[in-house]
């Protein structure tokens, strides 16, 4: 087996066991101290959870009631006259869209006219009783305020309205500004904390009813039906924390209330017993689940990692790092490898062995980096007019190597003149040095004889003949 694989199912085996003696020991204590937990941590901290969601779930539209409270522009509107309603209510429209609420309306108190997205409304008199709201919050010193309320004006459903009053810069109220949600989205919240929590939650009043619940389950109505709760009534509508046990149709509960101050409200969280020891036992098997997965997942991911490594392992053994060309021992590999096919096949082979001419002058006077270019400007030439079945080399320094595999000594010239005269013309190559960049060839073929030694040894003479010669030119042997 090879050592990475070896390495990597160690690695997934500890994983693996860690992971279950963990999550084991984790179950085994949550069992023995689920009792305690319920009374002392996952109700409370339930309680505050849902309590901060639900002031986060207010947050957002409460902010977005205050800015519009306290933009320039509604106020600079209802002090000059109100005089164009279609600014007024493309605003609204605005607000309403972007936060996707229910409603966002604007009221005068010069005027009494109330306003929304759609326009002009209604002008508000104190008489009508679906106006009192306003006049009530007028009249109070708070700043903004949140209440639920009937709007005939909207479907006539229940709605969640956050109110903010709107002064001028001589702090006189001008009028008053807000958005409102209907109360399906406080039903969706509430299904979402029982899902996520598996406890139901219920809101009393000051007179100790409840008024918002889950649509579709039997909360209770009020403490009078349960003698536990009966008697201890004053204590689920106190400002203070509590934990509250009672019994209901033979099932013991938990209670826990926690007055919300932004609502007027208390929020009271149920829990049954039995039904949180069946969750916390399909909790932690669910997270013995994720645990293996997760370890399935590292362990994929370290086999993915150790195999990269190898292969750029393999690769930088192989390959010149500059041109990514094979280096001497993979072309020597290669080449060997070929060389016997070809005695095996009796079939051609010719090897041209080349050198930049010159090229310790293009270091001197242009500097090492333009010379590297230049090598991968040539290896790219290289590339791009020989063969894929072609084996191309970077022998070291300035030196090439190409294998041409089955191909005679005149064919293999042809191609060798050609790669020649690439070089000599090339642009590129010109654009780098200002001069004229060429390159001498020595250029054999295979014999039966041969050996890698051999073969090498007279392309590398070839080559010498041709720089003897004069240079930038292509010479067989």
């Amino acid at each position: 087996m090879k050592s990475k694989y070896r390495i990597v199912i160690i690695i997934t085996f500890l994983l693996v066991t860690l992971s279950v003696i963990i999550s084991t020991v984790n179950y085994r204590v949550a069992l023995n101290s689920t009792e305690v937990q319920l009374r002392e941590r996952s109700l409370p901290l339930t309680a505050d959870n849902i309590s901060m969601e639900i002031q986060e779930q207010i947050m957002g539209p409460n902010i977005v009631s205050s800015m519009m409270a306290n933009d320039t522009f509604l106020q600079d509107w209802l002090i000059n006259h109100e005089d164009d309603v279609d600014k007024i209510s493309k605003y609204l429209e605005v607000i309403k869209n972007k936060n996707k609420l229910l409603v966002t309306f604007l009221v005068s108190e010069k005027t009494k006219n109330y306003y929304t997205a759609e326009g002009l409304l209604e002008e508000l008199t104190e008489d009508n009783p679906n106006n009192a709201w306003y006049f009530r919050f007028i009249r109070t010193p708070d700043k903004n305020e949140i209440n639920f309320d009937f709007n005939e004006n909207i479907d006539g459903a229940m709605i969640m309205f956050i109110n903010h009053k709107i002064y001028d810069q001589q702090s006189h109220v001008i009028g008053a500004t807000g958005i409102g949600l209907k109360i399906s989205d406080l039903n969706e919240m509430l299904n979402y904390f029982r899902n996520k929590y598996n406890f139901n939650v219920y809101f009393f009043n000051q007179a100790d009813k409840t008024v918002i619940y889950e649509h579709g389950l039997t909360p209770l109505k009020d403490t009078k039906h349960i003698s536990e709760l009966k008697i201890l009534k004053d204590s689920i509508v106190s400002e203070e924390y509590k934990l509250i046990e009672y019994t209901k149709e033979n099932e013991e509960y938990l209670m826990n209330t926690k007055y919300i101050p932004e609502l007027d409200l208390y929020l009271v969280v149920e829990a049954k017993r039995s039904g949180f020891l069946l969750d916390v036992k399909k909790t932690f098997y669910f997270n013995l689940l994720i645990s293996l997965f997760a370890t399935l997942l590292v362990a994929f991911l370290i086999l993915k990692t150790v195999n990269k490594y190898y292969k750029d392992m393999e690769h930088l053994a192989k390959y010149d790092e500059l041109t990514n060309l094979k280096n001497r021992r993979a072309f020597n590999q290669a080449l060997e490898h070929f060389l016997l096919l070809c005695k095996r096949r009796n079939s051609q082979l010719s090897l041209t062995f080349f050198d930049l001419d010159d090229f310790k002058n293009v270091n001197d006077s242009f500097g090492h980096q333009t010379g590297d270019k230049v090598l991968q400007r040539v290896a790219d030439i290289l590339k791009n007019n020989i063969r894929q079945t072609d084996i191309i080399g970077r022998w070291g320094g300035e030196e090439f190597i190409v294998a041409f595999i089955d191909t005679d000594l005149e064919n293999a010239k042809l191609i060798t003149e050609k790669i020649r005269e690439c070089i000599e013309k090339d642009s590129a190559l010109s654009q780098l040095t200002n001069i004229k960049i060429t390159a001498s060839f020595g250029l054999t073929a295979v014999t039966v004889q041969d050996t890698l030694d051999s073969l090498l040894d007279r392309a590398d003479q070839a080559l010498y003949k041709a720089k003897e010669n004069g240079k930038n030119q292509v010479v067989c042997v």
